[in-house]
């Protein structure tokens, strides 16, 4: 309202006539050409910035109330910046228009979630999600799309978004479908070290495994996002983790197996690309001399611009599964720096 007042001010200022320090004269018959104003050396404000401005605030609530929520008895509600929702709630949001596109977690498309369900109708687009996890905690953004011809961009000027949090006792940090992940430093940008939560009131801390010790956040050049993680603005050689034991997972077809069932443990290792890695196990039946099928492999993968990782595994397979091979499954990963023992149990079903 103060910004609308003073707008107002401005035009009712440029509409009044220009006044001199003369004195008024009295009203006499005009000569013929005497009504013709001469042009004065007033400074006029352009208008165009005003109504850029207008027009400016006019976009900004439109993308507003372009993406709107479905609350119950069929009442709606303008979508907030952000939303807090419980894990196991269902949500629906509408976005105004007749093209519309929505971005959402990845992960929905990558596994093809049918939790999920788009609608396109002839006003607005319905995005419906059932019974939420945790992993659906993220941004959830829709705009209209321009086409013309076979070509469509987004209207910049037409989209809505919302970072949604689905709290979950259980899942403090928001699950990602791969355990590891590896950030490259580049001192030209910031980088981001994936560390997102599923209720914005959470208290996050930085550990750096190897050497073990907490790398402290001081807000300036390491800061912390709830929506992204932990953000090394101007990222150096002295935050490069040092080499150490391999970073090691265990992964198990199935923990429970039938009598006869055929099980695989995978070990995997993500790390440089010239470090060789050595694996060993211990498993139930290993004393018993019980027969076992083990793998070990590597590839490179390139992680694009000039960055590779070296992906070691060892796969150990029980081909018909007998009591005395119910127990712990242990890998050893070894490397120059020190190994790494992980492990998981499987059950006799």
């Amino acid at each position: 309202m103060r910004l609308w007042v003073l707008l107002s001010l401005l035009l009712l200022q440029e509409t009044l006539p220009h006044v001199t320090g003369q004195p008024a004269k009295t009203k006499r018959p005009k000569e013929p050409g005497e009504n013709k104003i001469r042009p004065v050396n007033k400074k006029v404000k352009p208008k165009n910035a005003r109504m850029k401005e207008r027009e400016s605030v006019d976009s900004s609530l439109k993308s507003q109330s372009m993406l709107t929520q479905v609350m119950d008895k069929g009442h709606f509600q303008k979508v907030a910046a952000t939303l807090s929702l419980s894990a196991g709630q269902s949500i629906e949001l509408r976005c105004k228009g007749s093209n519309v596109t929505w971005s959402y977690p990845a992960y929905l498309d990558t596994f093809k979630d049918s939790r999920l369900s788009i609608k396109q109708l002839d006003r607005y687009s319905q995005l419906v999600l059932t019974n939420s996890t945790a992993a659906d905690t993220g941004e959830y953004s829709c705009w209209l799309q321009l086409c013309s011809a076979n070509k469509c961009r987004k209207d910049e000027t037409k989209a809505g978004s919302t970072y949604i949090f689905f709290a979950d006792k259980e899942e403090l940090f928001v699950p990602t479908p791969s355990y590891f992940e590896i950030v490259y430093l580049n001192p030209d940008k910031p980088a981001v070290i994936p560390c997102r939560v599923t209720t914005p009131s959470a208290k996050v801390t930085l550990h750096r495994e190897f050497p073990a010790g907490e790398i402290e956040t001081d807000g300036t050049d390491i800061t912390y996002d709830v929506k992204k993680g932990f953000v090394y603005q101007h990222p150096t050689s002295d935050h490069k983790v040092p080499k150490g034991p391999p970073s090691t997972t265990i992964a198990v077809s199935s923990s429970r197996a039938e009598v006869s069932e055929r099980i695989h443990v995978t070990c995997t290792v993500l790390g440089e690309p010239d470090v060789d890695v050595d694996f060993r196990w211990q498993y139930p039946g290993q004393e018993s001399k019980r027969p076992v099928i083990i793998q070990n492999f590597w590839r490179l993968m390139n992680r694009g611009t000039g960055h590779t990782t070296r992906i070691s595994k060892s796969i150990l397979v029980v081909d018909d599964f007998e009591v005395r091979d119910a127990g712990n499954y242990i890998c050893i990963a070894r490397n120059l720096q020190g190994e790494t023992t992980v492990a998981t149990e499987v059950e006799l079903n």
